[in-house]
């Protein structure tokens, strides 16, 4: 047979879609030999924008819909009005709707017109391959465009089996779409690997698809049969991706001229964390929590042999969190290739100076560490295991290490108060030299999520996000069943002090670039170099025992009575002086101290200042995919 898989937009133009590498070189494992084809639709899309402006929409506007525009369903806006064939398809409903939530559209009221085009575009092309089976990959922004394709696919020829697959196929998801769009025959709800050989070996051969995992179809009497789950992939049943026909895609397409490629790589699936203490707001991993890895000799492997393959040395590691044993069995062995390899990774972030030089050492240059919050309190509330202090710790570090640290502030978790962000609000200023939080975010509910599952924790009244509704023309309760972002009554931080958090994160934001709080050791004590953007620009020796003694010792996370003692230790006072001393270098911004616990914030040199490319925003989202990075 002839099989086409699909990536439409809004997948990322930089990288190969992950999915299809792998399904294509699943299909290996088939009865039969089959002609695997990957179509990279997402390249045309762009192409076809960039062609028709006249170079005016370009990839930076592409990637703003598909990166920024998601939280709203900006993209999938855009192919609403292909999927039901009218181009006026709730424009002016949409209109106001960013409008009433102070968003930026983008390009897309330039886009949409260009949108029906290009659908039949796509089917005309995949027409032309006369293929056997057409199958779609759909995760958060795919939804739309695929659907349009399908649903004009199956007009031409109503024979032909059509396939979804992809994170917006879990669960309730993938029934509702196999419900409301019957031009979809197939929907494969979780892991791909096992159903998609077993599909094409029943469609091969006429055999009934009753045995493929995961399944929902229709049987001869028209009723919806769901399949039950398949057992979890072992990691070393998971192919190397086949990213040749894309990489062959990208290098022709004139988006491809533009745009850094990178190579997107997987060696875990599941959190370990997650598996034990499952982050009250996480919607990632869907139905299946389970960690699974990659043993490090194979992935180094996969690692060194698809750089060398593809010649593209920035890897994008799509991990929800790196397996444990990596910092014993893999990052040595990485910091021995001569390289030039850059790595993003998802890490926790409770990661020590010794582990975050290992990272750096191993060729990571950009990490996801999971921070969401800087209250001890809070990190309690999402079930995070970790203390503000070391979320700090990684922050300064990473400066001294030359790692990027991608990373949000989440707010608005049901129990949170007001008490909670006080100590944080009056030391954000001391912070400004360490890389700021991309974005502060109000979360929303995510499906999946202990908060969307268990309504006792908060949330006991919720509706799908209002963006669906100027998308999919569907009953409300079909709307719940297809939605992965959801509305909630809104909790904890209200008021004057969310202003202020929210003005504080901003000022953090606009003050970042030029800041620097160094101390060199001296024979006197540590010279002091400060340099934060707000602050006097001062040069001073910290001499005092007991100072240096409570820096030295913070350097790790300590708590405050025992730096107490340490200062009172070193010179030779009672508490009362110890704590004078300890109130000075709060004053001086030399230590962030909550929850009991303190932090050291001088940097051990001047950082090589990583880019900060992402705009702060205070615009509420799905708050485990926007926030990324590991528990």
């Amino acid at each position: 047979m002839k099989i086409i898989l699909t990536a439409m937009p809004w997948h990322g133009l930089e990288t190969a879609s992950l999915p299809l590498g792998i399904l294509k070189s699943c299909a290996e494992r088939c009865r039969a030999r089959h002609d695997v084809v990957d179509h990279y639709a997402n390249l045309d899309w762009a192409d076809l924008l960039l062609a028709e402006s006249g170079g005016d929409i370009t990839p930076e506007d592409y990637d703003y819909i598909a990166n920024v525009g998601v939280w709203h369903s900006i993209g999938e806006w855009v192919f609403a009005g292909a999927l039901y064939d009218d181009p006026q398809w709730r424009y002016q409903q949409f209109l106001s709707y960013l409008s009433a939530r102070r968003v930026d559209p983008g390009r897309s009221l330039q886009m949409r017109p260009y949108a029906d085009r290009f659908v039949d575009a796509t089917v005309a092309y995949l027409l032309g391959q006369a293929p056997d089976v057409v199958g779609f990959t759909t995760t958060f922004s795919q939804n739309a465009a695929s659907l349009a394709v399908a649903r004009r696919l199956k007009r031409h020829r109503p024979d032909l089996p059509v396939v979804f697959g992809g994170g917006n196929c879990e669960g309730p998801m993938g029934d509702a779409i196999s419900r409301n769009f019957r031009f979809v025959d197939y929907v494969v709800s979780g892991e791909g690997e096992h159903a998609f050989v077993a599909l094409l070996d029943a469609l091969d051969s006429g055999g009934s698809v009753a045995g493929v995992p995961g399944l929902r179809w229709y049987d001869e009497d028209g009723k919806q049969q769901v399949n039950p789950p398949g057992a979890t992939v072992p990691m070393t049943l998971v192919p190397r991706p086949d990213y040749a026909r894309w990489q062959q895609a990208f290098t022709e397409s004139r988006v491809g001229a533009l745009v850094r490629p990178q190579l997107t790589l997987e060696a875990a699936r599941g959190c370990w964390w997650g598996e034990k203490h499952h982050c009250t707001f996480c919607g990632l991993n869907g139905t299946s929590m389970a960690f699974r890895a990659k043993p490090a000799a194979e992935f180094f492997d996969d690692l060194r042999d698809m750089v060398a393959r593809h010649r593209i040395l920035d890897v994008v590691m799509v991990d929800n969190i790196m397996s444990r044993d990596y910092f014993t069995e893999l990052l040595p062995r990485l910091r021995t290739l001569d390289w030039d390899v850059t790595i993003r990774y998802e890490v926790k972030a409770n990661l020590r100076t010794d582990q975050l030089a290992l990272l750096s050492d191993a060729g990571v240059r950009h990490i996801q560490p999971g921070i969401e919050s800087l209250s001890s309190r809070v990190l309690q509330l999402m079930e995070k295991g970790v203390h503000a202090t070391q979320n700090i710790q990684v922050l300064r570090d990473a400066d001294d290490h030359g790692l990027t640290v991608d990373w949000n502030i989440l707010y608005g978790f049901p129990g949170e108060t007001e008490e909670d962000y006080a100590e944080i609000i009056a030391q954000l200023g001391a912070l400004v030299h360490l890389q700021p939080p991309a974005g502060i975010t109000r979360i929303l509910l995510e499906r999946f999520s202990p908060y969307f599952e268990r309504p006792e924790l908060g949330f006991s009244w919720r509706r799908p996000a209002e963006q669906y509704d100027h998308v999919y023309d569907l009953p409300r309760d079909e709307l719940h069943d297809l939605a992965y972002q959801f509305e909630g009554t809104p909790k904890g931080l209200r008021g004057e002090p969310e202003r202020m958090l929210c003005e504080g994160v901003h000022a953090w934001h606009d003050r970042h670039a030029g800041s620097s709080l160094v101390a060199t050791p001296v024979p006197a004590g540590l010279l002091v170099r400060d340099r934060r953007q707000g602050w006097p620009e001062r040069e001073y020796v910290v001499e005092a025992p007991g100072a240096l003694a409570a820096l030295t010792a913070t350097r790790s996370p300590r708590s405050t009575t025992a730096v107490l003692d340490l200062i009172a230790a070193a010179d030779g006072t009672d508490q009362a002086a110890a704590r004078a001393v300890l109130d000075r270098l709060r004053v001086d911004g030399l230590v962030f101290e909550e929850g009991g616990r303190l932090v050291a914030l001088v940097t051990g040199s001047v950082p090589l200042r990583p880019e900060v490319t992402a705009a702060v925003s205070a615009e509420p989202v799905a708050a485990g995919a926007d926030a990324g990075g590991a528990p």
